[in-house]
């Protein structure tokens, strides 16, 4: 499978559709609506005005489709939701178009403002529509042939495990899980040695995040028994924030929280649990509006930067800034950036969480800690998609481990990116020990259940309340 060579397919058929169906309208213009307008034929030219428009308004369906994620899950489309989709988002695109571009034109009556919506609309949806169905058609009977298939892990090794898979195997089309091997719950349990003669055994759930990794695998079916459930936390948990699409089989669906949908894959009936926090479109929206503020922050307010750097290099002896490791967006590590607060050497004894009156902080750090100027570096790693302005802190590996312990669904923070604030430090503010971590988390883990532009902008204000007044720590 080539996911960008078939991205780079809608796109050219995205940009085709766009632009003939916004030619075809320019010529229905030219001998219908202006013809009627002036009395006399008018003719059909292309004159620098259309090639203008047609860049504009072509580029413009490109962006919307990208907003609303219609180039995401490439190979998982179903065609009769993608046509509904390609309606409405017609639909939406054509009254833009109206109400930026065709409202101030003069006409002989308001019927002519209905003639052009109706005309764009139908152009433009029969084009993109057609065009994304035989694309979509074609994807579809190369997986149903077995031609294209995804990476899948089958967790489960008794019954369930034996039957679901036979049960998928003998489909006649394919659902597209390209079987690579299955894994047992562990020792305890037992494994029946029948699956092996099908597939390869990979190992236990203590190797899944091994496993994953080393075969690429983008879906995961849960297939375990009754005496096993007692793991499908642990599952989940280790699963959820990897990217990677999550089903099991029906009988379980007793024993699950959250929001899950049902699915039916031909014969196999499963459960896929819904991992999508937000609509792709307001993922866009926030991932384009951390941009926008990220670049005016580093341009317009450098000037603080520069004060607040120089003012770290004078105040005591170290780098300006303190760099370390944490771990972000799907469990990846990346180094965070931050004014230095503290003296040089302050966790040479090891990691260590900062306390009210700790006296590793300078009296300048001190200050930083209070007005949250220590963190404005952080929106460097917000530009270069490490992190967003609001999402769950960041934690290191050191003290994520303690918190697992105690707290196994910290590892759901790992669906997003992090953030330089969150509604954990608006709610709770900096935790001074582990405990303090695990009691914050439900604070965050509650941002993850209402996640919207509206709770970030919330978030945003409270944030600015607590630099005005100086009460962060």
């Amino acid at each position: 499978m080539n996911k960008k060579l078939q991205v780079l397919k809608y796109l050219i058929a995205d940009t085709i559709s766009a632009a003939t169906s916004w030619t075809l309208f320019y010529a229905f213009r030219k001998r219908y609506i202006e013809t009627e307008k002036f009395g006399l034929d008018v003719p059909v030219t292309f004159d620098q005005h259309f090639y203008l428009g047609l860049l504009i308004v072509t580029s413009f369906w490109l962006l919307l489709y990208f907003m609303v994620g219609s180039y995401r899950n490439i190979y998982r489309k179903s065609r009769l939701r993608e046509v509904g989709q390609t309606l409405l988002l017609s639909i939406i695109g054509t009254l833009a178009i109206f109400f930026t571009l065709l409202l101030d034109d003069e006409i002989v009556s308001y019927k002519n403002y209905y003639q052009s919506v109706l005309a764009l609309l139908a152009l433009h949806f029969i084009l993109t529509a057609t065009l994304r169905f035989i694309l979509s058609s074609i994807t579809n009977s190369r997986i149903h042939k077995r031609i294209i298939g995804f990476n899948t892990l089958l967790v489960g090794s008794n019954a369930n495990a034996i039957r679901l898979f036979n049960e998928m195997e003998n489909l006649h089309k394919s659902t597209g899980n390209k079987f690579v091997g299955f894994v047992h719950i562990d020792n305890k349990n037992g494994f029946s040695d029948e699956l092996k003669k099908s597939i390869p055994h990979l190992g236990e759930l203590a190797d899944l995040k091994k496993i994953i990794t080393d075969h690429e695998i983008e879906e995961v079916i849960i297939a375990i028994e009754s005496f096993e459930h007692d793991n499908l936390g642990k599952i989940v948990n280790e699963l959820d924030y990897r990217g990677i699409i999550i089903k099991v089989i029906p009988d379980m669906y007793d024993i699950l929280s959250g929001s899950v949908k049902m699915t039916s894959i031909f014969g196999a009936p499963l459960i896929e649990i819904s991992r999508e926090i937000m609509p792709a479109w307001e993922q866009s929206l926030k991932r384009i509006f951390d941009i926008v503020v990220s670049i005016f922050v580093l341009t317009t307010f450098s000037w603080i930067y520069l004060i607040v750097a120089l003012a770290v290099k004078f105040s005591s002896k170290g780098p300006v800034f303190y760099s370390h490791e944490r771990i972000g967006w799907h469990g990846k590590p990346f180094m965070i950036h931050k004014f230095r607060s503290m003296y040089t050497d302050a966790e040479k004894m090891g990691p260590a969480l900062s306390s009210k009156h700790d006296p590793r902080i300078t009296p300048l750090g001190r200050f930083l800690r209070k007005v949250r100027l220590d963190e404005i570096p952080q929106f460097y790693n917000v530009l270069i998609g490490e992190m967003s302005i609001v999402g769950p802190r960041p934690e290191r590996q050191f003290f994520i481990d303690q918190i697992v312990q105690k707290a196994p669904h910290y590892k759901h923070l790992h669906k997003v990116r992090p953030g330089i604030t969150s509604w954990g430090q608006v709610k709770y503010g900096y935790a001074e020990n582990v405990d303090q971590m695990v009691e914050r988390l439900k604070y965050d883990l509650l941002y993850l259940e209402n996640m919207s532009l509206g709770v970030d902008i919330k978030i945003l204000i409270y944030t600015a309340l607590i630099v005005i007044q100086g009460r962060g720590k």
